[in-house]
């Protein structure tokens, strides 16, 4: 029986600020506006007089305004979608240092998106949101880092940007670091280390590492081998669409009495109940 395992790399979803950052007070009356209408809160919602106002203060230089903009542009919101002019304004708004739009600008650059595929390009935005403590890029730089791309290959630098976003509670790069510590990249192998992250990352319902969590337990992995164990978490990753996970739960069922089974899936109800 062959149980396939997880590990999540450089994850390029795009970011943007949402209307919980505008706290200006001052100079900020067109940018709180555009929220307005674009939310309908007091105004009829009215997605091209929402873009009318984020480009007034994107063009007076308000970075989330740009950021924002960008996203109305990317998901063609109010106007037709355009990846390059989503870049040009999250580019105005990273070269004032703007965390999310860096990311963004990254993320382009890496996935080829509105701009020319360049990964080393990818990693110098990465970088500089990843610097001002940004979980997202961490967790890119990490996996750009892991798969020598844009970058040597170097799995202790890998590790480093991993555990930065995981020690903040991202979740996705906790998995990427128990990964780390589970085949010994980076890191010295430590079974326990890698349950450790995995857990972090299962409670906030991370499939994959469910799934990598179910492994450890069918394998007996630095825990003693308990197909009940694995059977709850591969069920867990299964209801949340992993197919992987159900075809490793469907292979350890086979070698459960109908009991276990029963006592497995009850488990995995009281732990969906606990978490959700």
């Amino acid at each position: 029986m062959k149980l396939k395992s997880l590990f999540l790399g450089s994850v390029t979803a795009l970011v943007v600020t949402g209307a919980q950052a505008v706290v200006q007070v001052h100079a900020k009356a067109p940018f709180n506006l555009d929220h307005m209408h674009e939310n309908g809160r007091g105004v009829p919602q009215d997605k091209a007089e929402a873009v009318k106002w984020y480009r007034k203060a994107a063009e007076q230089g308000d970075a989330t305004a740009q950021t924002n903009l960008g996203r109305i542009y990317l998901l063609g919101l109010g106007v037709p979608r355009d990846d390059g002019e989503a870049v040009k304004w999250w580019r105005r708004a990273a070269e004032q240092g703007y965390a999310d739009a860096q990311f963004n600008v990254g993320a382009m650059y890496e996935s080829g998106r509105g701009v020319p595929q360049d990964k080393v390009e990818a990693v110098k935005w990465y970088r500089m949101a990843a610097e001002q403590g940004d979980t997202k890029a961490q967790n890119n730089l990490g996996g750009m880092y892991k798969k020598g791309e844009g970058v040597p290959r170097d799995s202790a630098e890998a590790v480093k940007w991993y555990r930065k976003a995981a020690e903040q509670g991202f979740a996705k790069a906790q998995n990427n670091l128990g990964g780390m510590y589970k085949k010994g990249e980076g890191v010295p192998q430590d079974n326990a280390e890698a349950v450790k992250w995995y857990r972090k990352a299962a409670k906030q319902g991370v499939a994959d590492a469910q799934n990598n969590l179910g492994i450890i337990n069918a394998k007996g992995q630095g825990v003693p081998p308990d197909n009940v164990l694995a059977y709850m978490w591969f069920n867990l990753a299964a209801a949340l669409n992993s197919e992987t996970a159900r075809k490793n739960r469907d292979l350890v069922a086979k070698r459960m009495t109908a009991d276990q089974i029963f006592e497995a899936q009850r488990m995995a109800r009281e732990w969906m109940a606990m978490h959700h």
